[in-house]
């Protein structure tokens, strides 16, 4: 009887797949924090024949899709064949799943997982015509002797300082260099991104989430003591961006189609820590209890003490809902999904 139920769902998903002609959407990383933020955002705006492309394993990373309406689950490495045999079936691709572990030093992991794989899935979305959004990052920058700007001449140019990051600039580099695409292309470089649906990411956790539960079990945040001469304590600057400003902007380009390339997603605003944690402390409506303590000796050298996000390409390309502020995404987050670890 098990068995007939099973051979049963499976027509009935592939019937229904062959009904739905250029429609479906690929989500790749669905079940982490930015996929699953775009799954539900989709979802919003009417799109619910999307196909979940991950490793799930994890079950508290699945909690993310719960509730959420999609078409199928396609394990990650299975990802290709899936699209080979459905490609004239699909409308778009979001490349957001990626090795995102910044503490991670084995350059061969990003290989497999960020770079290879990203070329793959560049590759049938250009032999299949289909548009694609594929996720980089703003580790690429480095320590910003280039600027921030998603000028695509200075790509070559920049000096990451960790392989995670080497590996989305070899990415960027490697998209540069093609000569056949797909119709429409858009590589993100995602600056300092914080929101719901981040529970399982542990340490790689923005600061906001590790800032609320320390505040609540301890009642103070401690954060990194400055180690550079122009800043001082907490007054390291970072662009920080709601995650639901980054799933808009995926929306964004998927319907309008603006010119392709490679655009920065910040909020245009450098922040310090400090201001962040007041805020944390100021959602939670608690008082302010700031200690610092060194940055640890190991990636003292590789810390970025500013980033901001030059945000006009995006502007330029018809982009002009407004970002939350730091403010207003701190509020937001906390009161109405921290405090209750409800998910977006």
């Amino acid at each position: 009887m098990l068995y007939f139920i099973i051979k049963l769902q499976t027509f009935v998903k592939k019937y229904y797949i062959q009904k739905t002609p250029n429609n479906m959407i690929i989500v790749s990383g669905a079940a982490g924090f930015i996929g699953s933020c775009l799954i539900t955002q989709l979802n919003n705006a009417g799109y619910t024949d999307i196909i979940a492309v991950d490793e799930f394993a994890n079950l508290a990373k699945n909690k993310n899709l719960a509730n959420k309406k999609y078409l199928a689950q396609v394990e990650r490495f299975s990802l290709f064949s899936w699209l080979e045999e459905n490609h004239a079936q699909l409308k778009f691709i979001f490349h957001i799943g990626a090795r995102t572990d910044t503490t991670e030093f084995d350059y061969q992991i990003f290989e497999k997982l960020n770079v290879n794989y990203s070329k793959y899935i560049w590759q049938l979305a250009t032999k299949y015509q289909i548009p694609l959004v594929y996720a980089s990052s703003a580790a690429t920058y480095g320590l910003g002797e280039h600027g921030y700007t998603d000028d695509e001449s200075k790509i070559f140019q920049l000096k990451p300082l960790n392989p995670y990051g080497d590996s989305k600039n070899e990415f960027d580099k490697w998209v540069l260099a093609q000569t056949e695409r797909p119709p429409f292309w858009y590589g993100l470089k995602f600056f300092n991104v914080y929101g719901p649906n981040e529970y399982h990411k542990a340490r790689m956790a923005s600061v906001i989430f590790h800032a609320f539960h320390q505040i609540h079990k301890t009642g103070g945040m401690k954060l990194f003591r400055s180690h550079h001469p122009d800043f001082k304590d907490g007054q390291q600057l970072r662009d920080f961006v709601y995650v639901k400003d980054v799933v808009n902007v995926c929306l964004f380009l998927m319907e309008k189609t603006p010119l392709s390339g490679i655009y920065n997603l910040g909020t245009g605003k450098a922040r310090t820590f400090l201001d962040l944690v007041k805020n944390t402390f100021l959602a939670m409506q608690l008082p302010e209890n700031i200690s610092f303590v060194d940055t640890p000796a190991d990636i003292r050298d590789k810390y970025q003490y500013f980033t901001e996000a030059n945000m006009e390409k995006l502007q330029k390309a018809g982009y002009h809902k407004p970002f939350y502020s730091l403010e207003e995404g701190v509020n937001d987050y906390v009161r109405n999904y921290l405090t209750e670890e409800i998910y977006f």
